[in-house]
């Protein structure tokens, strides 16, 4: 049975892109398809490369609830899946440590995520787990010899790297330990724009949060950015903002209608957020509420993410000693 793996950072509470490009699409397969095993983690250890000060450490406590609460929310079956929190699980930090001893500086230092933060970030606070951090990417992958792993277009080079590492590995030990992953892409909502059309990102401070209240989400689609015609002007729906993120959501129907009131004028932007807003406001009603509950009851979430990591990390000691006896490594006491 293949195994599908995916993952969050908890920065913070899901926005809509990754709640349309990975959350929706992972639930669906994961409580769907009987042809392959679920793994479902919040990466933690991941969110410690934006560290800043203290505050930032205890906040991705927090922010850990907020992801747990948002995949249950989107009716994650967890009888179905392995759910967990990615630190609780020792042996990948350990299995990175041997990733980034096999693995050349020269080809991690070519990584695109790497060379994009590097440029925006002061050279004093760039940390070696940022540099790395496509290493332990690949050990979270390759621990478990997940296959179908569902990222957004801006993680396959990292999915890339997990391969090459699986089969540099491979090559090194002289038999298959790895099996090579593949990402897995939800094409509708590959690309999901946020309020100033680039995509929706925490970092950008461009999102939309679904979980907001009502004054809030309001204000962040009124924020969308537009061109300056009137309400009476023709406009195009193709290259509009508001209408991609409608399209997303909305059913056929719906859709049509909006593009037809844009080609036609006489419909204004504020129209349009409007609709977006109710929208949004009526599809995700019961998963809005779900979140809430879920919030209010953090020693549940605790719960349900012991119960997966004790799995998961039941499998992954398994895997790491198996990996060790390769390595001429005692097994995991």
């Amino acid at each position: 049975m293949e195994i599908m793996l995916t993952g969050i950072r908890s920065t913070g509470t899901p926005h809509l892109g990754n709640i349309l490009s990975v959350i929706i699409p992972s639930v669906s397969m994961s409580n769907k398809n009987t042809k392959h095993s679920s793994f479902i983690f919040i990466a933690d250890l991941h969110s410690m490369v934006q560290i800043e000060n203290i505050k930032t450490i205890k906040a991705i406590k927090d922010n850990t609830y907020k992801i747990a609460a948002t995949w249950l929310a989107f009716g994650l079956n967890i009888d179905n899946c392995l759910f967990y929190r990615q630190s609780d699980v020792s042996s990948v930090t350990e299995l990175a440590w041997y990733f980034n001893c096999f693995y050349p500086y020269q080809r991690l230092a070519l990584a695109h995520a790497f060379k994009n933060e590097n440029k925006k970030i002061d050279k004093g606070k760039i940390s070696v787990g940022l540099f790395t951090y496509p290493i332990l990417m690949a050990a979270d992958i390759l621990l478990y010899n997940a296959k179908i792993i569902p990222v957004g277009k801006d993680q396959l080079q990292h999915i890339e790297i997990a391969r090459r590492i699986a089969n540099f590995f491979n090559k090194k030990i002289g038999q298959k330990l790895f099996i090579l992953p593949n990402a897995f892409l939800h094409k509708k909502n590959m690309f999901v724009p946020g309020t100033d059309g680039k995509k929706m990102s925490k970092s950008q401070k461009n999102y939309i949060n679904i979980f907001s209240s009502d004054e809030i989400l309001k204000k962040q689609i009124m924020s969308i950015r537009t061109d300056n015609k009137s309400v009476e002007e023709k406009k195009n729906p193709e290259t509009d903002y508001i209408m991609h993120l409608y399209s997303l959501i909305a059913p056929m129907d719906k859709i049509e209608i909006m593009k037809k009131k844009y080609i036609k004028g006489g419909y204004g932007y504020y129209e349009a957020k409007i609709a977006l807003y109710e929208y949004i406001i009526h599809k995700f009603s019961s998963e809005r509420k779900k979140f809430i509950y879920f919030m209010k009851n953090k020693s549940l979430l605790d719960h349900i993410l012991v119960l997966g990591s004790r799995k998961a990390k039941s499998i992954a000691d398994e895997r790491l000693n198996c990996i060790r006896k390769h390595l001429n490594f005692n097994s995991i006491i």
